[in-house]
Parts: C-alpha cells; structure tokens; sequence
C-alpha cells in the first residue's frame, strides 16, 4: 500500500513528506531518532469532537446516572442539561471556553470533578471500557471507537517507520483516552498526556490503589500544553498537530527557529463526510496564516475521512 495513501496528492502531504525526508536524511537539517518527537491533540485532531466531544457524551451520561439517585440536583447545571438532553449548553461551554470565557465549564468542571469521587483508576477504566463497548456517534452512526481519523492514523504509522516517536498531548482526560488509544491509535497509555484529576494512594495489608480526589489536578490546554510536554517527555517536539486555540501554544512551541519543524493544522471544512467549523479555532487560524503553519483540509486533503 501506498504511503500516506489517504492523503491526497498536492501541498499538504508534500509538506509532510518533505518534512520527514529533510529530517530523516543525512544533511543539515537531519534529526537524531531519539530527538523526533511528534505531539498530536486527541479531539478534533485525531478523532471526531462534534456535535460534542466524546468523553462530554461518558461524562452526560454519568451526569444522569448522579441525578437519578439525587433528584435534586437535576435544577441545577450541569445535571440540567444532561437530563433535558441540551447538548447545546455542553458545547457552548467549551466553545466559550476557547474564546476565553471560563464561567460555564466552571460550573461543568465542578460537577465533572465529583462524579468518580473515591474510584480507583482501574474501576474508572473500567467505566470507560464499557462506554465504548456500547456508545456510538450520534449523527455519524457509527462506534465511537470507529470515528477515528484514518489519515491521522496512517501518518501517525508513517512517522514511527521514520522512528518518530509519537504522543498524544490533549485536553481531554488522560484517564479516559488512556485505556483505548493502544487499540485506536496503537499510541500505549504511558505516552498519552492530557486534563487529569487529583490522585489519592490508600494502602492496606500490603497492597495499595490509586483512587480519584474531587480536584483538578491539571487542565492540560492552552499555555499548560507545552509545560506538560516538556515535564512528561522532557524534549522540544519537530511535529505537533491540533485543530483550535486550545493547541496554539503547543505549536508554537514545537521546534526552534533553527531547528526544522512542522506544524500541522486540522481545518474541519467538510459538512458532507464530517462538519463544517471554525469556532473555537478563530486565533489559531489566524497564526497559523501569519507564521506558514501547514493547514489540513478535511474536504482537500484527505481522500477519506475515517476507516
């Protein structure tokens, strides 16, 4: 099979393989293996985030198990929402969040923060594993685990041939991307950075678990992105990817002024085999036109969009 078979032939997947060949080849640009390191954003970047993220649908549904059992939470949001099914107050709280207003995904952080409460990790994974067994895309029709971007995928493939090194680097859960990225992306937990939640050890009769605090123990996003690559992988990234605001530090970061570097910009412009959008990606349009960042056209770049 072809190289990057899911691209379609023209300046994006040049840039990409100009990029790798540069980098890969003896000369002055050429990279060490240990030194290519690639970060790529989880939603968005690497699978679906629309009509809502895909961890925001575990946590609606955990929101109304929570008021089943406590009816009076129900008046209050976020359980508002998740029992009337208003998706629209969920996305507008991210999408608010990404042109800089925080007061909604406040009020969801501090219920989303209470909802595994005491739960050991390896119970929260398993919530997750379930979730994924039975959840699928509610206007795609298809298995969350199926809304995966195949061409992510094959240049995720295509950089380890060239011995990159590849992590995720999100802001969504690292605990809920951590026990399906091995199977969907073939990227192992230990490389798979993202927002996580207070960590408690509770020990006894020699044995101990990790069970889950009602904190925020970082929300890796924006400015935070580049400060969680450096103290979890401790190296500058060649490549990253992302798709909004939310990843246009860890761009800018990827790379030196003297060092080659590829910046990969998803642009989500195809209403017809996925959506169409800009919102919440407004600045990061804007710098990755200012400064020749490399923009992938869903509609033009992409000969299919998932598997």
């Amino acid at each position: 099979m072809a190289e990057l078979a899911t691209w379609a032939d023209g300046a994006t997947k040049s840039a990409i393989i100009d990029f790798v060949a540069r980098v890969t080849t003896a000369g002055p640009d050429f990279v060490p293996p240990e030194e290519r390191v690639a970060v790529f954003d989880n939603d968005g970047t690497l699978w679906c985030e629309k009509p809502m993220y895909i961890q925001l649908d575990f946590i609606v549904r955990r929101l109304v198990e929570k008021a089943a059992t406590d009816t009076s939470l129900a008046a209050n949001q976020p359980y508002q929402a998740a029992v009337a099914g208003d998706l629209n107050w969920f996305g507008g709280a991210i999408t608010k969040h990404y042109q800089g207003d925080d007061s909604d995904l406040k009020v969801l952080a501090g219920a989303v923060m209470s909802l595994h409460e005491s739960m050991t990790v390896e119970e929260h994974a398993a919530l997750v594993n379930a979730f994924f067994a039975e959840a699928s895309h509610p206007t795609l029709q298809r298995n969350y685990l199926h809304c995966v971007y195949a061409p992510m995928v094959e240049l995720l493939r295509y950089l380890e041939t060239h011995d990159f090194t590849c992590y995720i680097a999100s802001g969504g859960g690292r605990d809920f991307m951590r026990p399906v990225t091995s199977t969907i992306y073939g990227i192992p937990p230990e490389r798979v950075v993202g927002s996580s939640q207070g960590l408690k050890f509770d020990g006894r009769d020699g044995r101990g678990d990790l069970l889950i605090q009602p904190t925020l123990d970082v929300f890796d996003d924006g400015p935070e992105k580049p400060v969680r690559i450096w103290n979890r992988i401790g190296r500058r990234p060649i490549l990253a990817a992302g798709n909004s605001n939310g990843d246009d530090e860890m761009l800018m970061y990827a790379g030196r002024p003297d060092k080659p570097s590829l910046r990969l910009l998803v642009l989500h412009d195809d209403a017809e085999r996925e959506f169409d959008y800009t919102a919440g990606a407004e600045r990061v349009l804007d710098h990755a036109k200012q400064y020749g960042w490399t923009v992938v056209s869903l509609k033009n770049d992409w000969t299919a969009v998932f598997a």
